[in-house]
């Protein structure tokens, strides 16, 4: 089978939301960097939410991304903690595959920390095939073609060739 029709992991991204509470910010904070080892980002919010008590430019969560082998690795622990099922409605029409996970202490080599205490993340892995740097190239960018993209069914069936996931309906 030709190498360039085979969808491969672009990117890992690893979200905690976190709202207007700073503790709660810190606390994600330390778990994606004790999970990953990196320090993550803190994401801001852009607009006015009076009812929400958000302005432009609070701080309402952190994200991470991570790319090639330390995102297969991480991968391989964080669906044990889902206990390698997903649901079918965890993937989308464009290759993506989301999830979360309700407690950290889930993950395999993760240890409570009661600092941190009871929480939980957002996963979100991004497949793509080779060549969809045509779509992202400065110079001359190009649509990608219909059936070069990842359709869901191929998204399904990666993840379970390549991390024996059952995927329910």
């Amino acid at each position: 089978m030709n190498r360039m029709t085979q969808p491969r992991i672009e990117k890992i991204t690893l979200n905690i939301g976190a709202g207007k509470e700073q503790a709660r910010l810190d606390k994600g904070v330390k778990l994606l960097e004790k999970i990953t080892g990196i320090t993550p980002v803190k994401t801001v919010s852009k607009k006015r939410i009076p009812a929400w008590g958000l302005r432009p430019g609070l701080p309402i969560g952190c994200k991470l991304t991570l790319r090639k082998n330390k995102a297969i690795e991480l991968l391989k622990k964080l669906l044990k903690a889902k206990e390698n099922r997903l649901n079918i409605r965890q993937f989308d029409n464009c290759g993506n595959v989301a999830f979360g996970i309700h407690e950290y202490i889930d993950i395999p080599d993760v240890e409570y920390d009661p600092e941190i205490g009871v929480m939980g993340l957002e996963v979100c892995v991004t497949l793509e095939k080779p060549g969809f740097r045509v779509k992202k190239r400065k110079l001359r960018p190009k649509p990608i073609p219909k059936q070069h993209q990842v359709s869901q069914e191929e998204a399904i069936n990666f993840m379970k060739e390549k991390f024996n996931v059952e995927v329910t309906a």
